[in-house]
């Protein structure tokens, strides 16, 4: 789109608008923190408008329909904002190396879809730092958007324990749904007592409480959806075997063949399209 450039350096994203872009409404995937660098923004959702001046600072919650309205500052300067994304593979990572002494026992899920992150000096030189990457053609390094990532997410747990109830939706004492967090997790390799802990649970309780959703056992219920997966792939014909193994989550091609077999009665390459 002419007038509006966005560039995602692994989960930092970087916007620029030279003149009035109203996009429309998009469903957010993954919590974002988004910042304003220069100009004015309001994010629109559910009906309701949250204006955003240079120096502000906006928590949105994944999963919901919102739309974002920016305009260049009247000197003649674009436009530009810088986001972080949270996906749930860095959530993960991070909660890993917590105490659950760290987790607030108290915090409770805040289910707003937009929330304005007070601004203080470390939001404030989060974003400085980033800067230099804004008026330059550098590409922002892996390892360096991981640790910003790192730095606004300790931001935002800062502003609020509550964040904690909401970001780390896996965990105790804020334990989900068993088959929506599968679902948004079959395609990782965790092991079974990973799998657990996400979900807030112990093996044990985890175990029990799965056999009350399904007839399989977690590991059967993973391989059948990945199995799903890769003949929802190939059935439409422009897709390789090794590109749907791959994508399923599968890394032996000797076992997936003989598993995909098993499940549907014909090996993958004759997988009939639109099956």
């Amino acid at each position: 789109m002419e007038g509006f450039s966005r560039i995602n350096y692994s989960g930092v994203v970087f916007s620029r608008v030279d003149r009035e872009e109203i996009r429309g409404p998009q469903r957010l995937k993954e919590h974002t923190l988004l910042y304003i660098r220069s100009g004015r923004a309001e994010v629109v959702c559910d009906g309701r408008r949250t204006p955003l001046s240079a120096g502000d600072c906006v928590f949105l919650r994944k999963d919901h329909r919102l739309a974002v309205e920016a305009w260049a500052p009247e000197n003649g300067q674009p436009f530009r904002s810088v986001a972080l994304f949270f996906c749930r593979h860095f959530l993960h990572s991070y909660y890993r190396g917590l105490s659950r002494r760290d987790l607030p026992r108290d915090a409770r899920r805040n289910d707003e879809p937009v929330l304005k992150i007070p601004a203080g000096p470390e939001l404030e030189s989060l974003f400085l730092s980033l800067t230099p990457y804004l008026d330059t053609a550098d590409a922002l390094p892996e390892e360096v958007a991981w640790l910003k990532r790192l730095e606004g997410l300790r931001c935002v747990l800062a502003a609020d324990h509550n964040f904690y109830a909401s970001l780390f939706d896996f965990a105790q004492p804020w334990k989900i749904d068993l088959l929506s967090f599968m679902e948004e997790n079959y395609l990782y390799d965790l092991s079974l007592p990973e799998l657990a802990r996400y979900s807030g649970r112990s093996l044990s309780a985890f175990k029990r409480d799965f056999k009350k959703v399904s007839d399989l056992t977690p590991e059967k219920w993973i391989l059948h959806r990945r199995l799903e997966d890769a003949r929802r792939l190939l059935s439409g014909g422009d897709c390789r075997v090794c590109d749907a193994m791959l994508e399923a989550g599968f890394k032996d091609p000797a076992f997936f063949s003989r598993a995909y077999k098993k499940a549907f009665g014909y090996p993958p390459r004759e997988t009939p399209q639109d099956a």
